[in-house]
């Protein structure tokens, strides 16, 4: 079997890779480019971890999926979003494709990764010692990116995960503040969360490139912590493992701050 990785050097990718030791590897490191069909390169592909790395680049996986079952692709583990199943989400074409593309798939639906705080868009923050995010006193139910390579790497291997639809969390939904404040133990130092007004970080987000769709999409996500949402627990690691989640405290214990 070979196994192609898309964005095998990201938060996920990189985890997969590692679990499954031999590999290909697609990443812009490795001269892969989505954007680029001419680029690709699937001949004796047999399995697939799908990843769109950049929210605004329209819909590319599409097309990749087709391609990639033309050339002998038979399953696909699709690394999507919470409510990406519903028409108007940047990932609901690639979701689509994966699951009309009449091979086995798995969809993974992770919630908050744990490490955007250490590897992330939040880890800024954390190393400045103040976390400023819209998500008021919301909570989520952050998920360890180990977990969801874990719940991928079976995906990609073991054809009794070929339907599913995983939703992953952590065992329970955590504050930014709480989280801050776990994190702040394990580094030994100070940390605090202040939280802002949405329209202001929208600004705050424009004003450093971001587009501003995507910019009011990602705010969007964090004030619905801020209105309550977003707080469900998923079962989709005890589903595909066996086990439970990854804790937030093993988390924030197990990483390395600087």
């Amino acid at each position: 079997m070979t196994i192609l990785i898309l964005g095998g050097t990201g938060k996920t990718g990189r985890r997969v890779a590692q679990r499954l030791g031999s590999a290909r590897i697609a990443s812009r490191g490795t001269g892969f480019d989505l954007g680029t069909p001419s680029g690709w390169t699937l001949d004796g592909v047999s399995a697939v971890y799908l990843v769109e790395p950049d929210l605004r680049a329209g819909p590319r996986l599409p097309r990749f999926v087709a391609e990639a079952v033309a050339a002998g692709a038979r399953r696909l583990v699709l690394l999507s979003a919470p409510g990406a199943g519903e028409e108007g989400h940047p990932l609901y074409a690639a979701e689509q494709a994966v699951r009309g593309s009449g091979v086995g798939w798995t969809i993974l639906h992770p919630n908050w990764f744990a490490q955007n705080f250490s590897e992330g868009p939040w880890a800024q923050g954390i190393h400045d010692g103040v976390l400023t995010l819209p998500a008021g006193d919301g909570r989520a139910p952050f998920v360890d990116a180990e977990d969801i390579a874990d719940v991928a790497a079976a995906a990609l291997t073991d054809d009794r995960h070929h339907g599913e639809v995983y939703e992953l969390t952590g065992p329970r939904a955590v504050s930014f503040g709480e989280a801050t404040a776990l994190i702040a133990r394990a580094a030994g130092r100070k940390i605090e969360y202040a939280d802002v007004d949405p329209e202001a970080f929208v600004e705050r987000q424009t004003a450093h490139g971001v587009p501003l769709p995507v910019a009011r999409l990602l705010t969007g996500l964090l004030a619905d912590l801020r209105d309550g949402r977003g707080a469900d627990l998923g079962d989709g690691v005890e589903r595909a493992l066996g086990r439970p989640p990854r804790s937030f405290e093993d988390f924030a214990a197990g990483t390395t701050w600087t």
